[in-house]
C-alpha cells in the first residue's frame, strides 16, 4: 500500500541532496535524476518539495514520468488537505472575461491580441519571443509588403481552388501548421486540437520534437487522409532519437520527418529568459542556492537565466552533417526527409544533390528565434531563383515565418513555394479559442487567399507565378556573390 505523505513533510525534500516533487496527488524522490534532467536542476530545484503538477503538466506529455524515472523513485501520495490552499482576495474581483468570439476576429494581429490576455506570461513569452533585437521576426512579415500584386481583369474568377499536394498527398489549402512546440501551455487541447483544426480544412500539420503531447496522442482522431510530418531535434544521446523514430514509423498518418537544421543551438529569446528570472525571483531554497555556486563558493552568473526554449534544446546535438546525420536517418526510418531551416542557395542546392532520400526543404530562419538578422524566406526564395531555379524541379520548396495575411501566402506561392507554414498563428489562435481559434484563423487566411488569387484572375494556386509579382523592391536585398555550386558540385562527387 502506498505511503500517504503530509506536504510539510515533503517540503523538507527541497535540495540538491534530496530532491521530491509532488505531480498529480503523487510524491516521488527526483533527486538521482537532476543530474540527467534535460533541462538541467536549476528548474526542478525551482519546484522541489512543492507541488509541481502546473508547471509540469502543459510541457510534458503523458508518459514522460514513466519513462525517464526509475519505479522506485514513486514514494506515495500525498494527504491533499495539507495542500496549501490558494488565499481568497481581500476584496471582491470583476469576473474574469474570456475571449471575444471567434468569429468577430477579422484578421491575425487580432487573434494574437485576444490570445495574449488569455495565457499567462509564461505562454506569452515563449511564443512571442525571438532572438536578440527581434529583427528577423519583425522583418519576415514586413518583407512581404515591399512584393507588389499585378492584378489582371476581364478574367472569369467565379470559382477559385485552393486545393494542392505535397509529396504525392492532396491537401485541401496550400497552408500548414509549422512544427509549433508547447501548444497546451495556450490551451489544453493541445496539438491534437490543432489536429482536429486542420482536419476541417485539409490541411498539413508537422508535429514538433517538443510537442506537449505524444504523436500517437495527436494523430489518434486525424481523419485517414490527413496528413502529418514529424519534426525531429537529432538528440547527442542518438538511441533517444532512434527510439523515437521507431515510434513514428508505426504511424500511418505521419508520411514524413521534418529535420530542422536552423537552430543547432538556441538563440537568445529575451522576453522569454526575462520572464524565468521573474520566476526565480520568488524564494529559493538553500539547496538551490549551493547548488548555483562554484567550487570556491563565488556565484555561478555564466549561463543566464534561460527559458522555456533554452530548456526545450537541451540535449540536442550541434554536431550534425550531410555525410553522417543523412545515412544515419536512412538507417532509422524509410519515410521521405525534408530539411528544415535553409536560408542560402547553396544549402538548397546540395539538398537536391541528396534526393531520393530529401524530398523537400523548408526555407525558414525558425521565426526569427535563431539567428537575429538571418534573411526571411523571401530572401532565399529569390536567391534560389537566380542561382540555382533548378532547384524547384528536383524538390519541394515549402517556406515559414511572418505569415500573417492570405496575401503573403499567395506571394510565397508566386516564388515558387509549394505550401507556406504558420507556427505562432496557429499556437495564438488556439490561446484564443481553441480548436475554433485555430479554425478560425485558417479560415481568415484561406478566405483572404482566394479574394488574392480572384483579384490576380487566377483559378488555381498552380497557376501562380512571378508574372502574378513584382519583386523589385526586394531584389536589390538579395546576396550578389559569386554562386559557389561548381565547388559544391565537386565536393559532392568527390564523396561518392
Amino acid at each position: 500500500m502506498a505511503k500517504v505523505f503530509d506536504a510539510a513533510e515533503v517540503a523538507k525534500h527541497n535540495t540538491h541532496e534530496s530532491c521530491w516533487v509532488i505531480l498529480y496527488g503523487k510524491v516521488y524522490d527526483v533527486t538521482d535524476f537532476l543530474s540527467e534532467h534535460p533541462g538541467g536542476a536549476k528548474i526542478i530545484l525551482k519546484l522541489s518539495g512543492k507541488d509541481a503538477t502546473e508547471e509540469y503538466d502543459p510541457i510534458h506529455p503523458p508518459g514522460t514520468l514513466e519513462n525517464e524515472l526509475k519505479p522506485e523513485c514513486y514514494l506515495g501520495t500525498v494527504d491533499p488537505s495539507t495542500l496549501a490552499k490558494e488565499e481568497a482576495p481581500a476584496e471582491p474581483q470583476e469576473p474574469a472575461h474570456g475571449p471575444p468570439p471567434v468569429e468577430t476576429f477579422l484578421n491575425l494581429d487580432e487573434i494574437e491580441e485576444a490570445a495574449s490576455k488569455q495565457v499567462n506570461k509564461k505562454a506569452w513569452a515563449y511564443y512571442y519571443s525571438a532572438s536578440d533585437d527581434l529583427f528577423s521576426k519583425r522583418f519576415n512579415n514586413e518583407v512581404y509588403k515591399s512584393i507588389l500584386l499585378r492584378p489582371r481583369v476581364f478574367v472569369d474568377c467565379t470559382t477559385c481552388d485552393l486545393d494542392t499536394s505535397i509529396l504525392g498527398h492532396r491537401l485541401g489549402i496550400p497552408i500548414y501548421v509549422s512544427p509549433a512546440a508547447m501548444a497546451r501551455l495556450g490551451h489544453p487541447a493541445g496539438e491534437a486540437g490543432i489536429a482536429e483544426a486542420c482536419r476541417s480544412f485539409g490541411a498539413m500539420q508537422i508535429i514538433s520534437n517538443n510537442a506537449s503531447m505524444t504523436p500517437e496522442q495527436i494523430v489518434k482522431d486525424a481523419s485517414p487522409d490527413q496528413v502529418f510530418g514529424w519534426q525531429i531535434y537529432v538528440q547527442v544521446d542518438r538511441k533517444k532519437s532512434e527510439t523515437m523514430l521507431a515510434r513514428i514509423n508505426k504511424l500511418k498518418n505521419i508520411k514524413f520527418i521534418v529535420l530542422t537544421l536552423d537552430a543547432p543551438v538556441p538563440g537568445k529569446r529575451e522576453d522569454d529568459e526575462r520572464n524565468s528570472m521573474a520566476g526565480a525571483s520568488t524564494a529559493v531554497p538553500s539547496g538551490v542556492k549551493a547548488a548555483e555556486r562554484t567550487a570556491d563558493d563565488t556565484p555561478d552568473i555564466s549561463g543566464g537565466s534561460g527559458g522555456v526554449g533554452q530548456q526545450l534544446f537541451a540535449g540536442t546535438d550541434p554536431s550534425l552533417t550531410w555525410q553522417r546525420t543523412l545515412p544515419w536517418l536512412a538507417k532509422h526510418t524509410d519515410l521521405p526527409i525534408v530539411l528544415k531551416g535553409l536560408q542560402t542557395h547553396e544549402d538548397a542546392y546540395l539538398a537536391s544533390l541528396h534526393r531520393p532520400q530529401v524530398k523537400g526543404i523548408i526555407l525558414s530562419n525558425h521565426g526569427g528565434r535563431a539567428a537575429d538578422t538571418a534573411p526571411p524566406a523571401v530572401h532565399t526564395l529569390l536567391e534560389i531563383r537566380k542561382y540555382c531555379p533548378e532547384v524547384f524541379d528536383r524538390l519541394e520548396v515549402y517556406v515559414d515565418g511572418g505569415i500573417k495575411r492570405g496575401t503573403d501566402i499567395v506571394k510565397a506561392l508566386c516564388l515558387g513555394a509549394k505550401a507556406v507554414g504558420i507556427g505562432r498563428g496557429a499556437l495564438w489562435g488556439l490561446a484564443a479559442g481553441g480548436v475554433d481559434g485555430v479554425r478560425r484563423t485558417l479560415q481568415i487566411l484561406a478566405d483572404e487567399s482566394k479574394t488574392a488569387m480572384r483579384l490576380l484572375g487566377v483559378k488555381t494556386v498552380d497557376k501562380l507565378g512571378m508574372q502574378h509579382i513584382n519583386t523589385r523592391t526586394v531584389e536589390h536585398q538579395i546576396y550578389d556573390g559569386p554562386s559557389g555550386l561548381d565547388s559544391l558540385r565537386d565536393v559532392f562527387r568527390a564523396k561518392l
